[in-house]
C-alpha cells in the first residue's frame, strides 16, 4: 500500500478546522500521524472548553498521548492548518514530534518562522523538521472568511 500524502492529511486537518468554525472557534485543525496511521486529531476549542491551551495542535497531541499511553510522540508528523504559535511549538518539541507540516503562515503569532522560529532556538533539546505552505491557499482562505464574517457581524 502506498503511503498517504501530506495533502491527504492536510485535507483532514481542514475538515477538522470546519468543526472548529461550526462551533464559533477560529478554524484551525490538526492531525498527528505515525506510519500513515492517525494517532490523534484536534481542532481549536479554547472558547468552548474555557481553556486557553485548547489549540488544535495541543488537542491532537493530547489525544495521541492517550492513545499511545505516553507523552513522547516520536517518529510522528503533525499536520496543522495554521503555523503553530509559541505555546504549541514548545509542546511539539517537548512531545518529540519529528515533523510539522502546516498550511497558512501566521504573520502575527506564528512561531515557525513568521515572528520567530521556536523550532530553531539553540536551547531546544529536540529538532523538528518544519514544512510550511501545504494547501496554504485553502487554509488561509478559510481563516480569512472566518475573520471577515466576524468583522461584519
Amino acid at each position: 500500500m502506498a503511503p498517504r500524502s501530506d495533502l491527504e492529511f492536510m485535507r483532514r486537518a481542514l475538515e477538522l478546522a470546519g468543526q472548529a468554525e461550526a462551533r464559533g472557534e477560529v478554524p484551525v485543525g490538526a492531525v498527528l500521524v505515525r506510519d500513515d496511521t492517525i494517532l490523534g486529531e484536534g481542532f481549536n476549542q479554547p472558547i468552548g472548553a474555557h481553556d486557553p491551551t485548547a489549540h488544535a495542535e495541543i488537542e491532537a497531541l493530547r489525544a495521541a498521548g492517550r492513545m499511545a499511553v505516553g507523552y513522547r510522540l516520536t517518529d510522528t508528523t503533525l499536520y496543522v492548518t495554521l503555523e503553530p504559535c509559541l505555546m504549541c511549538a514548545a509542546a511539539i518539541v517537548h512531545a518529540r514530534v519529528r515533523r510539522v507540516v502546516f498550511g497558512a503562515w501566521d504573520p502575527k503569532a506564528g512561531a515557525a518562522g513568521s515572528t520567530l522560529d521556536a523550532f530553531r532556538l539553540p536551547a531546544m533539546n529536540h529538532r523538528v523538521d518544519v514544512f510550511g505552505g501545504v494547501l496554504a491557499q485553502e487554509c488561509g482562505e478559510r481563516l480569512s472568511r472566518f475573520f471577515a464574517a466576524r468583522r461584519e457581524a
